[in-house]
């Protein structure tokens, strides 16, 4: 099985950004766990600021992998286009949050993401990326 994680803007900061929020563990640090801990699977993971990267990135991966972990971050709430992507391709999505959104601004509790997803996971810090994980297999 062949499963990738895709991170948009400001997750390259985990563990120094809002530790409250987002814990004090970094993404590096937490995807070699991940790696370990679901040896059997070809996981990778991408992550970009530049929300035309991250739509390059799907179309690139959205018709060969068997499955995506989204976490679009804030473009989850503004980009059209991430939304039209996931649309467009194959393979399915799973649209993942660390923090619960609805819990936050109300401008985050809408997603161009998830109308096109598996499945939406959210408030459960970086388990919810095991919790995806899961549901592919």
């Amino acid at each position: 099985m062949k499963l990738i994680i895709i991170n948009g803007p400001n997750l390259n900061l985990l563990g120094k950004r809002e530790p409250e929020i987002y814990g004090s563990k970094t993404f590096a640090d937490f995807f070699e766990e991940l790696k370990s801990k679901f040896n059997n699977i070809d996981l990778s993971y991408f992550q970009s600021n530049i929300e035309g990267e991250i739509i390059d990135k799907l179309h690139e991966v959205g018709f060969e992998y068997d499955g995506i972990i989204l976490n679009a971050a804030a473009y989850t709430h503004t980009s059209v286009g991430i939304g039209d992507a996931v649309k467009g391709i194959t393979t399915p999505v799973v649209e993942l949050h660390i923090s619960n959104v609805h819990a936050r601004e109300d401008f985050r509790h809408h997603s161009f993401i998830a109308p096109a997803a598996k499945g939406v996971l959210f408030g459960f810090g970086l388990k919810g990326y095991e919790l995806a994980i899961q549901s592919f297999i």
